[in-house]
């Protein structure tokens, strides 16, 4: 109850909560975050010398570019995908195509980070789970995962994929985030996606971009009309700057979006490690600058206002309410559902099922079953 005492009043978000079960949501919250800062990489001293370099490097680069001011421009349009390695699967009691092809993405030849991003080969392969339907055409939907995510066991339960599947009737394709899953480069699913790298962070989203557009082609080649966007958590962030770049999707709906990168660093990063990596010459001001390129908040969303939808927790430890709040703002305030309780507890808040069947409903997503 004394980080409930805590949360901060924000504008446009509903007040805290006091009851017993918002306090058990909050510690759950609480538990994970916990997990995760011990497990998050420290910048050692190379990096503090390096990472440095690389933002200003960047930030001249970007700057000369043009990309800072039209964040859109940085994003190159991807080639077709034409093959796909496919496997039938099965995982929650549900079958599934498990698909992979080469990604084919690389940063720009004078981009800082480069060489380390290219290294990492399991990550040059993309993955994708599918779900999908015999028969006539159906809805599809764009299911992107949170981080430290990437697997079928936890992605398709975490998306309830067996109602939305089944009951709803719909196709569906979980694509796998850089660094994920079978994508991983280090311990743990995501390590180096979400740390003081933030050329990493620029990268990792970078290709996400590629990967779900040649993803979201091939579909639209194999016959798909209706195509919406769904996003947890880091999901949520991936379908927000998914929605900006491409265009035609049905519908785009955030949930318990993170929205800013740098602020999350800030916000939940070390305090001695923060104190060091500012003594280094590792700027806020400036971390924030190049993240434009991939930031949801600096591009406009392509799909209409009353297709657009937002979900959030009022206590959230994880990402910060204000987080949500800004994608809001930015999206020129559509619906949006805050319950109130924590990161983790969305599925239990009636108010969210009920947005997301609106949502869903309003854009066409449902099929015959």
């Amino acid at each position: 109850r004394t980080s409930l005492a805590a949360t901060a009043v924000l504008e446009d978000v509903p007040p805290a909560g006091s009851s017993t079960r918002y306090a058990a949501e909050v510690a759950t919250d609480q538990a994970l975050l916990a997990f995760m800062v011990q497990t998050l990489r420290v910048p050692d001293e190379d990096d503090h010398v390096r990472i440095p370099r690389e933002i200003n490097e960047a930030r001249d680069l970007f700057r000369d570019a043009g990309w800072i001011d039209s964040p859109a421009s940085y994003h190159e349009v991807p080639p077709p995908l034409e093959e796909v390695e496919r496997k039938l699967r099965s995982s929650t009691g549900l079958a599934y195509e498990h698909i992979r092809f080469e990604s084919g993405y690389e940063p720009r030849e004078k981009e800082p980070g480069r060489d380390r991003w290219l290294a990492r080969e399991a990550n040059r392969t993309a993955h994708a789970y599918v779900l999908r339907h015999e028969g006539p055409p159906r809805p599809w939907l764009v299911c992107t995962h949170g981080y430290q995510m990437g697997s079928p066991a936890i992605d398709l339960r975490a998306f309830d994929a067996k109602k939305l599947h089944e009951q709803r009737g719909l196709n569906l394709l979980f694509p796998v985030l850089p660094l994920h899953g079978p994508r991983k480069a280090g311990r743990i699913s995501g390590e180096y996606f979400l740390t003081a790298d933030f050329l990493d962070s620029i990268h990792a989203e970078a290709q996400a971009m590629w990967d779900m557009r040649r993803l979201v082609g091939w579909l639209r080649a194999e016959g798909a009309e209706t195509i919406g966007a769904y996003g947890l958590s880091l999901g949520g962030y991936t379908t927000a700057l998914f929605s900006a770049l491409e265009p035609g999707l049905a519908c785009a709906l955030a949930g318990i979006p993170a929205t800013d990168f740098a602020r999350l660093v800030w916000h939940h990063g070390p305090a001695r490690s923060l104190l060091h990596g500012q003594q280094s010459g590792i700027d806020r001001g400036t971390a924030e600058e190049i993240l434009r390129v991939v930031s949801p908040l600096a591009l406009p969303c392509q799909v209409p206002l009353e297709n657009r939808a937002i979900f959030g927790a009022i206590g959230d430890q994880l990402v910060p309410a204000d987080q949500v709040r800004d994608l809001w703002r930015a999206w020129d305030e559509p619906r949006i559902a805050w319950y109130e309780g924590g990161h983790l507890s969305f599925v239990f808040h009636p108010e969210v099922g009920a947005l997301i069947r609106r949502t869903f409903d309003e854009a066409g997503l449902s099929g015959s079953s």
